[in-house]
């Protein structure tokens, strides 16, 4: 993998890849490390499908790019960390296992949202999730150079959230879609988060030879990564999802919601306590 820049304001170069610890590195964190450098290395093809829906409006399609610049950008980085931590860790290898058993909708010519602003909703829920992700695993990982990375890669989604969040205003004031169709579709959203593309990632960079199971590739993705979540992280999803969902970030509702999702994320996945 090269260190040429490829968008945001940081390079390859930057990340003091010489510092690299491998005595602190944890097993799961690598597991869910290697799942993310997929799915990230795949902006590409998020480009050409938001090139597609988004026809005509060349200043949105020349932002998804740049975009995606950033997204291959992030797969790099977490590719070339997995690889030193584990010289078994094939990047290439794994996406391409990757890509040939996920695609996307490519030949889409219209938003799988109903609209274009309901596609902003989306990809807004999903830079929501990945800022904090990439938060939590910053906090929890002891290993010096994948602490940098996460932290740069939290940065660069936060602001990708308030790009798409532009253009949602501006889409809303043309399509008028309403807050509960906006609200539905960030629902709709967030129940993906366990369809075939977390799952599959972390096959592909995780296989052990077994065939392809989503339910369990699934669970073993989310019993990882919501074991490094505490309330603070769980708070800002909820804020600013419902920031993009067109509900008040603030109130009763909203910390009904996040404490709601805290609940569920332990009984199901063990997301471990505040104290902890």
């Amino acid at each position: 993998m090269n260190g040429t820049k490829t968008g945001g304001n940081w390079s390859l170069e930057e990340i003091p890849w010489d510092q690299f610890d491998p005595q602190k590195v944890d097993p799961d964190i690598l597991k869910l490390v290697k799942a993310a450098s997929l799915v990230e290395y795949n902006g590409g093809d998020y480009a050409t499908y938001l090139c597609n829906v988004f026809q005509g409006d060349r200043e949105f399609q020349q932002a998804a790019r740049e975009w995606a610049n950033e997204e291959v950008k992030h797969g790099q980085a977490l590719g070339r960390w997995a690889e030193m931590a584990d010289d078994s860790f094939d990047f290439e290898r794994s996406f391409q296992k990757f890509v040939a058993g996920f695609r996307l909708p490519l030949d889409a010519t219209s938003s799988v949202r109903g609209s274009r602003s309901g596609e902003l909703v989306s990809r807004c829920m999903v830079e929501v999730g990945t800022s904090s992700y990439y938060t939590a695993l910053a906090e929890a990982t002891q290993e010096p150079v994948l602490r940098v990375i996460c932290s740069k890669i939290a940065a660069d989604e936060f602001r990708h959230y308030k790009l798409f969040y532009s253009y949602l205003n501006r889409y809303l004031e043309r399509e008028g879609v309403g807050r509960v169709r906006r609200a539905l579709v960030a629902l709709g959203r967030v129940r993906e988060s366990e369809d075939d593309e977390l799952a599959y990632a972390y096959y592909a960079a995780n296989g052990d030879g077994e065939p392809y199971d989503r339910k369990r590739c699934s669970n073993a993705y989310f019993n990882r990564a919501c074991a490094y979540y505490r309330a603070r992280h769980l708070r800002r999803v909820v804020a600013m999802s419902f920031k993009a969902a067109g509900l008040s970030p603030r109130g009763r509702l909203a910390d009904w919601a996040w404490r709601f999702v805290a609940w569920r994320m332990r009984q199901r996945y063990g997301m471990a306590s505040e104290a902890a």
